[in-house]
């Protein structure tokens, strides 16, 4: 397994909107997201901050890389991008973390 984690922000107020959007996501997205290798994938909440910690496990052989290229991918970008960060192709603004510490 490959681990990544990442953040990203969510706009003031947009708590429990985010929440209730994930709860309820779309069964294609969920089946593309393991389709392409992503065999775990938590997200947790700074709620004072607004920041978004996202960890996944990925399969060694996976096509995360082609997740952008989809069409079901781009529509739950614009679906979340009123309450989130986002780069001009509506994808989220992303930090990706460096790993420093395993136990």
């Amino acid at each position: 397994m490959i681990a990544v984690a990442f953040t990203m922000k969510l706009l003031p107020g947009n708590e429990e909107v985010y929440e209730k959007r994930h709860n309820e996501i779309w069964p294609e997205l969920a089946d593309l997201l393991k389709k392409a290798g992503i065999a775990e994938y938590h997200i947790f909440l700074d709620r004072p901050s607004g920041v978004l910690f996202a960890f996944q496990n990925l399969e060694e052989q996976n096509q995360t890389n082609r997740l952008a290229e989809e069409a079901i991918m781009k529509k739950w970008w614009a679906f979340m991008g009123d309450i989130m960060e986002t780069n001009p192709d509506q994808s989220p603004k992303v930090t990706r973390l460096e790993k420093v510490f395993s136990l």
